[in-house]
């Protein structure tokens, strides 16, 4: 049996995907944070899914006390702390859903958002139960989105953010590049789908990137972290394919504290 009918055993996947620059900011500035409230946003690249310990109140959302956000508010005591990060989110259910917490004594917000809204599970499933063409035809038209509604989609969160907590410095994190090109894998995707692939983070990365900064927020990119940590690299700090199915191309417990984590640290 091939790899490629091996892994579509498996089913359906979850994901999303990439990552930019990280900015640094004075040491001062975590006391000052922390003296305010912290709210953590976003999808399941926030709320910890792939990592394990779950809280029990947090259900379909699979918030983690592993995630970045807890980990963060577990060293820097902020003087209150709403982890509302959902899996499967997208920039319209984090409006919808999330900033009902969010008030004029928030004074740091985090986010992830724009994965799941241009379909990268979708394109992860392409690539992994279809044909080399059908997966670059899928990513194609993931980076398609990207390009076109994303901004639009993006703007419309961040003027909510700012509307709901116009005191808060708001963090913008980006999603890792998945695969080392030229790595170790001998097997699954092809290199010109793996390529393809991170070429679609960078672009995302790009938009999350523009739009955070024309609303005056921090962007910060993980894919710095997470190098030498990708997928086919020997030392993955994101899962593969796996059991259970919605771990898939999401960071384990390593890729929370130690990408996603210092990325953030480093922007407060």
């Amino acid at each position: 049996m091939s790899v490629r009918r091996i892994w579509a055993s498996l089913s359906t996947l979850a994901i999303a995907a990439v990552a930019a620059i990280g900015v640094a900011g004075p040491a001062s500035a975590a006391d000052s944070a922390a003296a305010g409230g912290y709210v953590a946003l976003g999808d399941s690249y926030s709320s910890g899914v792939g990592a394990g310990s779950y809280l029990s109140d947090s259900g379909d959302c699979r918030r983690s006390t592993a995630a970045y956000p807890y980990l963060w508010q577990a060293a820097n005591s902020p003087a209150s702390f709403d982890f509302v990060a959902c899996s499967g989110a997208t920039t319209s259910s984090v409006a919808s859903s999330q900033l009902g917490v969010l008030n004029a004594s928030t004074s740091l917000v985090s986010v992830t958002a724009g994965g799941n809204d241009v379909g990268f599970a979708d394109v992860m499933q392409d690539c992994v139960l279809g044909s080399e063409a059908t997966c670059l035809a899928s990513v194609d038209a993931a980076v398609g989105q990207m390009n076109s509604t994303l901004p639009g989609s993006l703007d419309a969160l961040y003027e909510g953010i700012r509307a709901g907590a116009p005191q808060a410095q708001v963090v913008v994190l980006g999603y890792p590049r998945f695969y080392q090109l030229s790595g170790s894998c001998i097997a699954g995707l092809s290199e010109a789908e793996r390529a393809a692939i991170n070429n679609a983070s960078d672009v995302l990365n790009d938009v999350l990137a523009k739009r955070s900064a024309d609303a005056g927020f921090t962007f910060s990119s993980v894919v710095d972290e997470f190098t030498g940590h990708e997928l086919c690299s020997g030392d993955a700090w994101i899962h593969s394919v796996t059991v259970p199915i919605e771990n898939s191309y999401h960071p384990k417990a390593a890729g929370q504290s130690g990408g996603y984590l210092p990325a953030f640290r480093s922007a407060v």
